[in-house]
Order: structure tokens, then sequence, then C-alpha cells
């Protein structure tokens, strides 16, 4: 039985954030659940997929945000609680149905897990969803604790039923990937099955409808915000003249500083949970009773704005601070070390921080930048089609997955990124401006994410470049979740489609079209060559499992390799694959074989064929 399953009520278990959200939704009597895969959020998704194993809970990876949405949107319509997750770029794929869903509302509760990535520890931007509650008029609840977070989600199904609203429910990177021993509750039988009742004047949002529908919205943001002021989870704390208001895991970092700065007495902490809408008068009265206010906010100036807006009706003039060159930025992520600092500037509190140890008897920590791992089909793509376009200008748009990291060198195939899908859409604008080659690369899963539209797009368009897409059979970045490609026989789980990527693009439209196996590089080059070669919009299908998932089905069947000594340390094999089972010990190139799979790759390209494989000891 899965572990959040077998945990008892009263039971402490150590938990990631993210396996305590999973247990919350499941303490809740979640029946559905829906993800596309993003970090941070990814461990809630694969919880639920575990546990569904086991269970009536239904889950599914979904083929992008929207669809996931959309799903639940409709389940949660019929009675049935429902959860949909994803990381913070996935909201915007998603808005579309955010927005008028926020009209159409909810009958069961419907939470919307949101994971915003300060730091952007494995994401392209680190926007703040909290705007989107605003834009939206949902609630919007922030825990500040593993523990928080697990309980929080009930409360996030019991506020969307009785406002018939989705709530969403935002934490970030440090809450979903921190551990803490979490208090197991009760688990709430789940309703697998509702019914849906016919009324289109409700459910229908033409004009005429919507601007009703605009209307009780608003109606029920008013509510929500009654029930924000007197919420558990919007916390007053300790005494003083000094004001310090923060959220999420702010809230922690505050109450060590205000712990090791001795402000105790000096200084009070209102903790805001449920941050849209957000309790006016609540922070009204608070603000009443300070001399001076400091903001402890993650991100943008969510919650500094709005307060100097309250203090303002309130014709209140004490200072009210946060972002600024001299306090906190809006970038990247806070720790406990920023966090004291600021205090003790902005409230004058004598501190001196730890002295710096000196390290400099100590050698240079050596770069180590993220890099495709040992094998990689990624790699031996992207050299075969570096070689069939040798002599061409060119253009390579890329897009969101483990291949991104083409763009470094030595393989340098990467040069315009947006979000999941705009390498096609972004081929079709370099396509119609520029004279040069255009190659965009797209991963399986991100294919079926955004990618076919914008396919569709340049068939009909007559657009001109090719498109490579990277089949490696999994989604691999955020984890291995299956996508609609994925053989899920491999997994030995029953009762899925197949969907064909070769079929999809020549149904889309496009006649010049090739596999390729990457390993085989010879006919991968001439086959590449051909592609490029072709006017109009030509793909390349690059088919071949990604190596750890093989790993873990057992399925590698290559065997390690080394560097004999017909080496003339050329180094062709590192300056042109930099594949990271090679090493340099005395000025010649090795080869580690506990990292190589033997993909043959580099003895492909060796000039004197001098990489061999490795004779196993019997």
């Amino acid at each position: 039985m899965h572990r959040l399953l077998k945990a008892r009520p009263g039971q402490k278990m150590l938990l990631l954030g993210n396996e305590a959200i999973a247990r919350g939704a499941i303490e809740a009597g979640v029946a559905v659940a829906t993800t596309y895969p993003g970090t941070p959020s990814s461990e809630i998704s694969m919880n639920f997929f575990q546990i569904s194993l086991e269970t009536d809970l239904y889950f599914e990876y979904s083929t992008n945000e929207k669809v996931a949405l959309e799903v639940t949107a409709a389940s949660a319509n019929c009675g049935v609680r429902s959860i949909c997750v994803m990381k913070h770029v996935g909201l915007n794929v998603a808005a579309d149905v955010l927005l008028t869903l926020a009209y159409v509302g909810v009958k069961g509760g419907l939470v919307i897990v949101t994971a915003d990535d300060p730091f952007m520890f494995s994401s392209q931007n680190e926007q703040d969803n909290r705007y989107y509650a605003k834009l939206a008029g949902l609630p919007l609840l922030e825990p500040s604790s593993a523990q928080e977070a697990k309980d929080m989600v009930a409360y996030a199904f019991d506020l969307s039923e009785k406002l018939q609203e989705p709530v969403i429910f935002r934490t970030t990177t440090r809450i979903n990937h921190s551990t803490e021993a979490v208090v197991m509750g009760d688990i709430q039988a789940p309703q697998t099955h509702g019914d849906f009742t016919k009324d289109p004047f409700n459910y229908v949002p033409v004009p005429a409808v919507a601007r009703n529908l605009h209307a009780r919205l608003l109606n029920r943001l008013k509510e929500a915000e009654e029930i924000s002021e007197t919420s558990a989870y919007n916390i007053i704390a300790g005494k003083g003249r000094w004001g310090v208001i923060c959220n999420g895991i702010s809230y922690k970092y505050v109450e060590d500083a205000i712990k090791d700065l001795n402000m105790g007495g000096q200084a009070k902490v209102l903790r805001i949970g449920f941050s849209h809408p957000l309790p006016q008068a609540l922070l009204k009265d608070f603000l009443k009773g300070c001399e001076k206010v400091l903001v402890v906010e993650e991100g943008e100036p969510y919650m500094e704005e709005a307060l100097k807006a309250f203090a303002q009706e309130e014709g209140l003039t004490l200072p009210i601070k946060g972002k600024s060159n001299d306090l906190f930025s809006r970038l990247y992520e806070f720790n406990p070390a920023i966090v004291r600092q600021c205090l003790a500037a902005y409230f004058d509190v004598a501190y001196s921080p730890p002295a710096v140890p000196d390290l400099s008897d100590l050698p240079e920590i050596p770069q180590r930048p993220p890099t495709l791992c040992a094998g990689c089909s990624h790699r031996a793509t992207f050299h075969v089609v570096k070689k069939a376009a040798e002599g061409m200008e060119t253009i390579c748009p890329t897009d969101i997955g483990c291949y991104t990291l083409g763009f470094l060198p030595p393989l340098s195939m990467g040069d315009f990124l947006i979000c999941m899908g705009s390498s096609v859409g972004t081929a079709c604008g370099f396509s119609k401006v520029t004279d040069k080659k255009v190659i965009a690369f797209i991963g399986d899963s991100t294919f079926f994410h955004s990618g076919i539209p914008a396919l569709i797009n340049a068939v009909f368009n007559n657009h001109d470049f090719t498109l490579v897409i990277l089949d490696n059979g999994i989604t691999a970045m955020t984890g291995h979740q299956p996508h609609p490609g994925a053989d899920m026989k491999e997994l030995n789980l029953e009762g899925y489609g197949h969907v064909s990527i070769e079929e999809i693009v020549r149904a889309a439209g496009v006649s010049q079209v090739a596999v390729i196996k990457p390993y085989r590089l010879k006919k991968s080059i001439i086959v590449a060559k051909e592609a490029l070669s072709y006017k109009g919009v030509s793909v390349i299908i690059s088919q071949e499992a990604c190596t750890l998932y093989a790993k873990s089905l057992k399925k590698l069947r290559g065997k390690p390799f080394f560097v004999s000594e017909k080496c003339k340390n050329h180094k062709a094999c590192i300056n042109e694959l930099a594949c990271p089972a090679f090493f340099i010990q005395n000025e010649r190139v090795k080869i580690d074989p506990t990292v190589c799979v033997g993909c043959t790759v580099c003895a492909q390209i060796c000039p004197e064929k001098a990489i061999l494989p490795l004779k196993q000891k019997g």
C-alpha cells in the first residue's frame, strides 16, 4: 500500500511539501486529479498517479494544463471533488479556462495548485501567480509549511464548495521541496461519481449570460473577503509598535529573524495565508497599531501595493516599505539571512552578521553547469543535425525540456526560446523574415502539449523550416511521466491508448517526414541532409529512448567503452560531444566506465577508431 494511504490519523510522517499536499487532498476526499508535469509540482502528481493504481482516485497526465483544468472543471461541476496541479507557467496555458471558469463556478470543490518558482531553479521566469487570483477574481491560499500545506488543502476544498468557485492554492519551491514531520488526519471517503444538471443560462457564457455571471462572481468575491477577515490562516503573533506583514515561507524566516534580533515585544507579525481577497479590515486595524510596517514577500510587491492603498483610504501616513534598493528585491527567493538583515536595517536594530569564513586557502570550486546525461540521445541528435547543416547559416529555435541544454557549447543548438511549443511557432516567424535555414527542436511531450497547432499553422501558411522532434518515449525532464506517445505497456499498465507522432505529423499535412535512430550517425546525417534541403515544412523524428528511463526499465543494452592506446589525443570526442562520461587524466582523454552507457556515438566520431568496448570481467 502507498505510504500516504497507510499513515494513520495522528501519526507523524516525514513528508516533502508536495507529499503533504497530496495527502491533504486524499484526506479531503479528492476523487479526480489532473496535471501536466512541471517542477516544482511534479511529486504531487506522481503520488496521485501511484495512489490511483490502488484506489478509486481518477488521475491523468493531461496533454497540457488547459486540458487538465477543463477535465476538472467538468468533474467539479458534477459535484465531484477535483484537483488540478501545475507549475506557475502552466497557469498561463490554463488561463483561458481559468478566467471564464470563475464566471461559471463549480458545484464540487475544485483546487488549482500552482507552484511558483522564485530563483527559477527549473523555469524560464519567476512570475508571481497571486496576480492570477486578482485577475480572475478567485480566492487564493498560501501555506507557510508542509504541515500547513496538508491542512490547508482540506480548507481549500471546503472554501471552494462554500463559494462555489475554484480556489487557487499557491506554493513556492521552498514549500514544495522542504521536508517536515507532518501529523496525519482522517481520510474522508471520496465521492467518485456525480451528475450534471443542465442549466445553460448559468453554464454557457454567451455575452447575455456572462454579464449575469460576472455580477455573481463579484458577489462571491465579496463573500470571500468576509471569510478572509476571520480566516484562521491570517495570523497575528507578537506585540509592539513595529509591524511585519508576510506570507508563505517568508513567515518562517520572519519568525526566526525576530527571535535572532531580540525584537520580541517590539514587533508584531501578520501572516497572510488567505491572500486574495486580502482581509481589508484586518489589515487596516493592524496598520493603525503600528509606527512603521515592513512587508516581507517574495516576488512582486503584491501586498505592499494593496497596503499602501488601504493606508491612504484610512488617512494613515506611517512608513510602509518592502521592495526597494536598500531592502527586499523583486528578484529571486529570500533566505533567513536576507530577511534578518532587512528587518535589522529597516527597524534600526543592532545586528552583526556572522563573520564570513576565510576560504582563500581553498581551491576554487569547479563550475558544474547542467548537462545532458551520458549517452543521452538528444546529444546524438544535435550532433547529427549539426553535421548535416555544416556550411549553412542557421537559426535554431528550441523548446522546454532536457534538450534545452543543447544551447550550451559545444553543441550550441539552441538560439531562441519563450515557452512550451514556441520552437515551432517562432520557426514560422524566423523563416518568413530571414534567409537563414531555420531548424526547430521540440521534445515529444512538448509536441503533444502545444507543438501541434503551430505545425498545422506552418503547413497551412507554407512556411519553410525543418522541425526536429526529439522522441525519447517519455516526459523525461520532470521525472519520467507518461505522455500520449508513451508505451504504457512498458510500465505494465493497461487501459491506455497510444498516439503515433509520425501519424499526427503526416495527418497535419507534412509530406517530408523522416524517422531516424540518432545513434546510427552516418545514416542519420544523410537523412537529415535531405530534410534540411527540402523547401517547405520538413520533419525529422529522432527516436531513441531516454537513457535513464531505459535503465529504469532494465532495457539498457550497451556496454561501457574505453579510450585505447590508438588515441592521438585530438579530443574530438570531448570538443564535439562533451559527454559527462569523459574526463581528462594526465592530459589524456579517459572514459568513466561507471557512467558510460555504451551508446557508441563517441566511437563513431573518433578519427582513429580508438574508442573501443571495454571487455567485461568474467
